[in-house]
């Protein structure tokens, strides 16, 4: 079940509130500035750069910010744990689960499923923005992933060779992605939802009509993520 807090505060000149919202046993809070309808999501926990640029962000920039309160990549859930980014749907849901957790007692894993699909419903409907908004996601990489790696599942893209490949934006809308292409950085647009998703939010946004951008860059590339997003923010507000 989702439940909701709120604290509020104020600024000079601007409003901001903070949020507690639980899916799946995690607790995310929500950072309010002003009414636009552009929403920030931070989801996993090691990505610390993501969360440090998005904080910055939010604080000098209109929108709704959601951070998880985790430290770990992976979140505690029930007697195993799970990534936050793969159960966006039903499908990734079971495989986050098996995978952390091979073996299941009778009935337990359908219930576990039930309880996620559950707690989605109502999680979507505080973080999705409202008609014509967009959903912007602040992600960092480590291992070596890069944009190569989604040039497969885009329609279209736009690589910069001036431009670290670990460095990119993805989005889900050809407008937008038109907007961003024209800028410095390495973008890609996927606009095809997979017969078998992974349970990312990226495809649930994608499957809802939901303008999504993802800000990926290397972790520790702290000015470089805050100048992206700010790219973003002012490109598509």
């Amino acid at each position: 079940m989702v439940f909701l807090t709120i604290l509020i505060g104020s600024e000079i000149e601007k409003r901001s509130s903070s949020t507690s919202i639980i899916f799946a046993g995690a607790q995310f809070n929500l950072v309010e500035n002003g009414n636009a309808p552009i929403h920030y999501i931070w989801l996993h926990g090691d990505e610390k750069t993501a969360k440090l640029a998005l904080n910055h962000h939010i604080s000098h920039f209109p929108g709704k910010a959601f951070f998880i309160q985790n430290d770990d990549r992976e979140i505690p859930y029930l007697s195993t744990i799970i990534d936050p980014n793969r159960i966006f749907s039903r499908r990734g849901s079971y495989l986050t689960l098996k995978k952390f957790k091979p073996y299941w007692p009778p009935g337990t894993l359908k219930k576990a499923l039930d309880e996620i699909d559950t707690d989605r419903i109502q999680f979507l409907e505080k973080i999705m923005p409202t008609q014509n908004g967009v959903l912007i996601s602040v992600h960092n990489n480590s291992h070596g992933y890069n944009v190569k790696y989604e040039i497969k599942n885009s329609r279209k893209t736009s690589i910069k060779k001036k431009q670290n490949p670990r460095d990119f934006i993805l989005c889900t809308n050809e407008a937008d992605y038109e907007k961003l292409a024209v800028g410095p950085y390495n973008v890609v647009f996927q606009d095809t939802v997979k017969d078998r998703d992974d349970g990312s939010l990226s495809w649930e946004s994608l499957r809802r009509n939901v303008r999504y951008v993802n800000i990926e860059t290397r972790l520790g590339y702290l000015a470089k993520q805050k100048k992206m997003l700010e790219f973003v923010g002012r490109m598509l507000n």
